[in-house]
């Protein structure tokens, strides 16, 4: 039983003296911080200017690629180099609708706080709640709402990644739209009327606005901020750098795609791949022999079936790791983690 193996399978307990420092990129200590991604990402000529073309346009980036060539990383390598604020990311799967990424009002739970704490609340939530449901036909809405309330509507509103990339005022978030391309089919066409017009209205706050006299709520963002909205109605004042990434699995209607700048990321050639395993693992110019063949490998293995990058990336770090396992641990660590993604790693 080799030295390197934490767990043993043998039913003893045992204490372990030392765990085991995690791969750079699965660091997710707060006090150690992962390395920036601005330093990891390796950005070719193509990138960087489909990347400054979508900045200077106030088009979003649709990013094509197969899994693991680093679409959702480019997001992050341009907020760390412009030194924005962090990614706000929207991950879609087929229920993923235009709503979600704007904002969610809790009605419900509204009633519910209120409810629990007793007195004027219930009666104030209710009556929001009336206005909101029936507009203009409700007198006694109109009474006593010069000042919110203890359960301001405010409070149970919070914007998506998409509204709250919507707020930014000096400089432009980050937006990662993950996999658009598992979205339903109305979504990409959804989407299009919002970066066209720059703007999204919260129709909750619109109707109750009629039977109040102040017209700014502030809302909570979904990065845990808030923002003040003036009439129900959020504007654009910086359109944010959208980054939305697909796997090829579709093809998006020709208005979407006009309206976008189109990028695809090829596959790292082998140069490319000893400058990623070089920058993730913080190797320097010199690498290993041992290294430099499972790099080649991993180069030829790719063309005959799908393989990822961090697969690469694993199987380095683990070569890397003290103890060592023995020779044929590792090639059957090596056998496993370099399995074509359409398989399960077993003969």
């Amino acid at each position: 039983m080799s030295d390197w193996q934490i767990f043993k399978g043998t039913k003893e307990s045992h204490s372990i003296e030392k765990w085991p420092e995690p791969p750079p990129w699965r660091n997710f200590n707060q006090q150690e911080p992962q390395k920036p991604a601005k330093e990891t990402f390796q950005a070719n000529e193509k990138v960087i200017n489909a990347v400054n073309m979508a900045i200077y346009l106030r088009r979003p980036l649709l990013v094509t690629g197969k899994p693991g060539t680093g679409k959702s990383s480019l997001a992050k390598a341009i907020a760390s180099e412009l030194e924005l604020r962090e990614v706000l990311h929207w991950p879609i799967n087929t229920r993923s609708t235009l709503q979600e990424g704007l904002y969610y009002y809790d009605a419900i739970a509204r009633l519910q706080d209120a409810q629990i704490n007793q007195g004027e609340g219930v009666k104030d939530a209710r009556l929001q709640d009336t206005q909101i449901n029936q507009g203009e036909g409700v007198k006694d809405a109109q009474l006593n709402q010069d000042k919110p309330n203890k359960f301001d509507i405010g409070d149970y509103i919070r914007l998506g990644p998409l509204g709250t990339a919507m707020c930014s005022k000096q400089y432009p978030r980050v937006l990662l739209i993950d996999e658009i391309d598992k979205s339903d089919i109305d979504l990409p066409n959804d989407l299009l009327n919002i970066f066209e017009e720059g703007y999204f209205v919260i129709e909750e706050l619109q109707r109750l606005k009629k039977h109040q006299k102040y017209h700014t709520v502030t809302v909570q963002t979904s990065d845990g901020q808030t923002h003040e909205v003036v009439d129900g109605r959020i504007t654009c004042e910086q359109f944010p750098i959208i980054i939305m990434t697909s796997n090829g699995e579709r093809e998006f209607p020709l208005p979407f795609k006009r309206r976008c700048i189109q990028l695809e990321i090829k596959e790292p050639n082998k140069e490319e791949l000893i400058k990623i395993v070089k920058a993730h693992l913080e190797l320097g110019d010199d690498l290993t022999q041992e290294i430099e063949t499972q790099i080649q490998k991993f180069y030829e293995k790719r063309e005959k079936g799908p393989l990822a990058t961090d697969q690469l990336l694993n199987v380095v770090f683990m070569l890397m790791n003290k103890p060592l396992p023995n020779a044929k641990e590792k090639e059957a660590i090596i056998e496993r983690l370099m399995a074509y993604l359409n398989s399960t790693g077993e003969k």
